[in-house]
């Protein structure tokens, strides 16, 4: 028997078979006064899609715009209710496509 193995594809390859049909509400929104006592800032490390970024002020920049729409950062907040997190409007968000 033949084992096959796939070709690992390169970030900008993948990335050019998604669309991100972007909504006007923001489906994620992340309270940064929460953020600011945070000690992990783990959605940093954990985003697919690199969307959280640290600020010197201790909070944090977020873009929903190209989000992947994973749940991760809900899941991995360690915060009160730093991030709240819903599916986008109908017809919005991620679209991944065969390419």
């Amino acid at each position: 028997m033949t084992e096959r193995r796939y070709q690992e594809q390169a970030f900008d390859d993948v990335m050019s078979t998604v669309e991100f049909r972007v909504a006007e509400r923001p489906h994620i929104v992340v309270d940064t006064e929460i953020c600011r006592s945070c000690t992990t800032k783990a959605c940093v490390h954990a985003c697919p899609a690199d969307l959280f970024v640290p600020t010197s002020e201790g909070g944090i920049l977020f873009n929903y715009e190209q989000c992947f729409e994973c749940g991760t950062c809900y899941q991995i907040c360690n915060g009160e209710n730093a991030i709240s997190w819903s599916y986008p409007d109908g017809g919005y968000g991620v679209v991944f496509k065969k390419g």
